[in-house]
């Protein structure tokens, strides 16, 4: 049997303890029905994987290997797969409900691949494929914007305009067409989203409504909160158009007064870039779609990664300081990993 190297965790501790993320050795996994076995070049990190790390209070039999963003190679494929072969340079997130790519080898769901962008290194592709697909499902399928341009000069607020996600969701809205209002709070990402794309820049660590009107801007038409629901429900609410639609992605803590919708009209998505896979909708094989058409995009020059900080080489103590940089609350774009010990 072959065995392969992998970064996992037994129980939650602090990111900085030497115990929060450990190298082990593990039987390496075989490809069957849809599954491709890839080889792992590159993984980045997402609050995803931190959250998880966290909310494991017992000790665990096994180490629990996390991590949903990968590049890699396809190194052999299941025999129901027919949208890739051995030797395919691919990106994607994967499922949370099975083993991530924090691994040498690690096993997917073809429907949910993509081919990586020919002209970004592995690095750069890994920090893309969860905030993209992410991001992507928000304003497309949850706030059901056509990215043809359809909606075009609409006006669109993201809160959390610098972190990965919102590096990916300005891009992803200003291809089609829209008045983009992104937040960030400190100088370098203010210049960050505004390298992106944004029209314009508000404050999130200060009131919305008074900084719009200053734009212009008696109210929205779409909200993208990429950040604590908890925390700008009131705003949101406040500052969307009657009618108009908004998406969260953030878990709440406390109960959302619903009310402040029905005056109003409008309409409250959530997404959760897990959920076609978890449960494996008839429509999955969207994934691998959207991350194709972006690869495209990537490819063409209309969108750009969002790597900010690469550690080398993907060892648990590199790992390590990127769930502690995360954690900071202070990152900008995306942390990735590459290249094995």
């Amino acid at each position: 049997m072959k065995t392969m190297n992998a970064i996992g965790f037994r129980q939650y501790k602090p990111a900085h303890d030497p115990q929060a993320l450990e190298h082990f050795t593990t039987p390496q996994p075989v490809a069957s029905g849809r599954d491709l076995l890839v080889k792992v070049a590159a993984i980045s990190v997402n609050p995803v994987d931190t959250k998880v790390r966290r909310g494991t209070q017992q000790v665990l039999e096994q180490p629990r290997i996390i991590g949903w963003d990968v590049a890699g190679i396809v190194d052999s494929t299941g025999a129901d797969v027919t949208l890739f072969k051995p030797g395919d340079a691919v990106y994607f997130a994967g499922d949370i409900t099975r083993a991530g790519g924090n691994a040498e080898y690690v096993l997917v769901d073809e429907r949910i691949v993509g081919r990586k962008p020919a002209t970004l290194d592995f690095a750069q592709a890994a920090s893309l494929p969860l905030t993209t697909i992410t991001a992507y499902e928000a304003l497309f399928d949850r706030l059901v914007l056509d990215v043809r341009g359809t909606d075009r000069n609409a006006t669109l607020l993201i809160i959390g305009g610098a972190g990965g996600v919102g590096s990916i969701g300005i891009q992803l809205a200003k291809l089609a067409g829209l008045k983009v209002i992104a937040t960030a709070s400190r100088s370098e990402t203010t210049a960050w989203v505004k390298e992106l794309g944004a029209d314009h820049v508000v404050d999130h660590r200060k009131a919305l409504r008074p900084q719009l009107e200053a734009l212009g801007l008696k109210d929205v038409d779409y909200v993208a909160n990429f950040s604590s629901t908890d925390e700008y429900w009131e705003q949101i609410t406040d500052v969307v158009r009657p009618g108009g639609r908004f998406v969260t992605i953030v878990e709440n803590s406390s109960p959302l007064a619903q009310e402040r919708l029905k005056t109003k009209s409008l309409t409250h998505a959530w997404e959760m870039m897990f959920t076609r896979p978890m449960f494996k909708t008839p429509d999955m094989i969207r994934q691998h779609e959207l991350l194709n058409q972006v690869a495209e995009w990537i490819d063409a020059g209309r969108v750009r990664h969002a790597m900010k900080t690469s550690l080398t080489p993907i060892s648990a103590e590199n790992l390590r300081k990127a769930h502690v940089q995360l954690e900071s609350g202070t990152s900008i774009g995306k942390v990735v990993l590459h290249g094995w010990m």
